[in-house]
């Protein structure tokens, strides 16, 4: 290879972030020689934090993890995440605050779609990377606007399609409302969801800072419908229950994964009834998933992520949102590694776009590519039984906001030995 020829392809390497070092530099703000610096926003506390405050001390225990394993390239993960109780104005200035003055290298799931709007053009305009938003919003797929910004989990529209085939499929004929929250995250799922039903007795929608969800209860109910589907954080999944139960009123509730979780729901319904109520509102609720359900200890990813939960953060419950928290750190330790052993912030969305990353928990494949900024491109329906315990149903569905549905018939993957992505 010529002289020319060797310089072409050293520059080429450099610019996709890509290094041929065998030795650690600092090759970006928050990457040193010994660490990676990485931040998010959660909701520790206010309306979301039941259930969701579980979700970065989990992601951080996988973190804790691979650095007592010898890191990502012998660098340990530092992840710095901060409290916004889910108000979007502090969303911003602590994002502000993790980007100016922590000097992270990344912002990692951060949580919720109306604080992530707050400051997805930000992240952008100073390139750093904002990797598996924790939130479906399909507004994250948005390639040619913010290239740094990608989602994790399944999209709102996604799923309301494939939870609108299944009623279409098992519930023909029956009256279908919807109760919503009133931003992107319910109207993503209405979107889909309209896609499939042609018929819809009552829409109603909430927002997150009104816990009074009985004007709404009341018109499904007077709608006649023998269907709710839900598009809800936990908080006011248990409420809507327990309006409904208060009422009289029992029709079959077909819940977002967002606001599904058993353990999680469990404890927020025995919380609001001061323990006249339980678990058993919960049964024959129909959801999705697009990870392993927590209760399949035969599932490699449930022996890993549980045994990683019992070592590092035993005080928290193990519930879907621990395994949603540690799923998504083993993605992000994925793409790190993929990027080289010295990333840039754009050689890791060069790799993100270019590199299929496979091998994840996931139950569907990743999406990602140049044009596609999605996550998880499907679920598996699920139902909910007297025992508690939710039970997958069919096979598990693919596809895209405007595209057909279609069977996944790709294998499961396994984790690695190590528990780590080589």
């Amino acid at each position: 290879m010529s002289r020319v020829a060797i310089g072409c392809a050293v520059a080429l390497l450099a610019a996709c972030g890509q290094s041929t070092s065998t030795t650690n530099t600092a090759s970006a703000p928050g990457i040193t020689a010994s660490e990676i610096k990485i931040g998010s926003t959660q909701p520790l506390t206010g309306p979301a934090a039941p259930g969701y405050s579980e979700i970065a001390p989990a992601a951080n225990a996988y973190f804790q993890y691979v650095n007592a394993h010898g890191g990502v390239f012998g660098r340990k993960i530092t992840y710095d995440y901060l409290d916004d109780g889910y108000n979007p104005t502090t969303t911003s200035s602590v994002t502000r605050k993790l980007v100016l003055e922590d000097k992270v290298f990344a912002i990692f799931n951060a949580l919720g779609t109306p604080t992530h709007l707050a400051v997805v053009d930000y992240l952008n305009t100073e390139k750093v990377p904002d990797l598996f938003v924790a939130s479906g919003c399909n507004c994250w797929n948005d390639a040619s606007n913010h290239p740094y910004t990608f989602g994790w989990q399944t999209d709102y529209t996604i799923e309301g399609k494939i939870l609108g085939q299944y009623i279409k499929q098992n519930l023909a004929g029956k009256k279908v409302g919807y109760f919503y929250q009133n931003d992107e995250f319910g109207l993503d799922g209405v979107k889909g969801l309209d896609q499939q039903l042609s018929s819809v007795a009552s829409r109603q929608n909430y927002v997150p800072t009104n816990t009074n969800v009985a004007p709404q209860i009341s018109a499904l109910q007077a709608s006649g419908a023998q269907v709710v589907v839900s598009f809800s954080i936990p908080a006011f999944t248990a409420l809507a229950l327990l309006t409904a139960a208060k009422y009289g009123y029992h029709p079959i509730w077909i819940v977002s994964n967002v606001g599904s979780d058993v353990p999680t729901l469990t404890g927020l319904l025995k919380k609001f009834s001061q323990g006249a109520v339980g678990s058993q509102l919960l049964t024959g609720m129909v959801t999705d998933a697009y990870l392993p359900l927590v209760t399949d200890s035969s599932n490699p990813w449930i022996t890993l992520f549980k045994g990683i939960h019992d070592q590092y953060i035993s005080s928290l419950p193990w519930d879907g949102n621990v395994l949603y928290g540690m799923g998504a750190a083993y993605t992000f330790v994925q793409a790190i590694k993929a990027a080289g052993r010295n990333p840039t912030r754009s050689g890791l969305i060069h790799t993100l776009e270019t590199t299929k990353l496979s091998g994840g928990p996931g139950l569907p494949p990743y999406g990602y590519s140049s044009g596609n900024h999605l996550g998880y491109l499907g679920v598996q329906v699920a139902t909910i039984g007297a025992d508690g315990n939710a039970t997958t149903v069919g096979p598990v569905y693919t596809s895209s906001d405007s595209g057909p549905i279609n069977q996944y018939s790709g294998t499961p993957a396994t984790p690695p030995s190590s528990g780590i992505p080589s």
